[in-house]
């Protein structure tokens, strides 16, 4: 088994299912303890399953990795906390923390509730939020860390029905730019802003009876698979790839993405 993050721990959120998964399972492959953070819920973020998360640790324990599995939610303070409790509890440290945890509540503005609002923005933007908090206490003290976050095309260029959606891959874009012009002396992080990916959970609507779906532009139709999006959050660690100040990933059907690194270090006056 390759071990080029031997020795390293791992927090993946979202990683029961689709993008999360791949990446989860990709580390454990290279070498990392990975904590799978997944409570389980459905796409919209109703319901709970533990054995979702379980299912994932299982597969990589079955193929001679290490991990556990946590079902906190991140859209709470106090569940950022114990997520990364829960790596210093079981591995003793903590090194990488990937956000990938989200759910949807797709529905025009005029239709939208606050409820359906307030999720959204809970999950996808608190949610980075509350466990890349608690991370970064840790990657100060160490003066070591990664943190990889997701982003999307809706949060660059929008997209129809998903306000709540693209506000808060937006506001996850801009919390890591501003993250590292303060922190980012002591820890690295990028963000992915793929524009679509396989998950069995998440498929195109068919269009109302009587109306045909527009043809799709070719490069809209080559989705991202999880693993695929796996190998390029590898590309961001520690010791895989050259320090530069901007990386671009060219993988098989995925379109080519500027991904933000880390920027000049920070100023003594800006450090606290």
């Amino acid at each position: 088994m390759p071990n080029n993050l031997e020795g390293k721990v791992a927090i993946v959120t979202g990683s029961g299912r689709g993008v999360g998964r791949g990446i989860a399972m990709l580390m454990a492959e290279e070498g990392a303890k990975v904590v799978v953070v997944d409570p389980g819920v459905n796409v919209d973020g109703t319901g709970f399953d533990q054995s979702i998360a379980e299912v994932v640790v299982g597969e990589i324990r079955d193929a001679g990795g290490t991990a556990v599995a946590c079902t906190e939610s991140v859209a709470t303070m106090d569940g950022g906390e114990r997520i990364v409790q829960t790596a210093i509890d079981n591995f003793g440290r903590l090194d990488i923390v990937v956000c990938c945890a989200g759910i949807l509540r797709d529905r025009m503005v005029f239709n939208m509730t606050e409820q359906e609002w307030d999720d959204v923005i809970a999950v996808h933007l608190k949610g980075t939020f509350t466990v890349v908090k608690h991370a970064c206490i840790l990657f100060r003290q160490q003066r070591s860390g990664r943190v990889i976050t997701f982003s999307s095309q809706s949060g660059l260029v929008g997209n129809s029905g998903q306000a709540n959606y693209g506000a808060a891959k937006s506001g996850i874009a801009c919390q890591g730019y501003g993250s590292l012009r303060r922190d980012g002396q002591f820890h690295r992080a990028s963000r992915h802003h793929p524009h679509d990916w396989r998950d069995p959970r998440v498929s195109r609507r068919d269009p109302r009876p009587g109306r045909r779906r527009l043809p799709v532009r070719r490069r809209w139709r080559r989705c991202a698979e999880p693993g695929s999006r796996g190998y390029r959050s590898l590309h961001l660690l520690p010791g895989l790839r050259p320090r530069r100040q901007h990386q671009r990933a060219d993988l098989p059907g995925v379109r080519q993405h500027r991904l933000a690194h880390v920027t000049a270090p920070a100023r003594k006056g800006h450090l606290d």
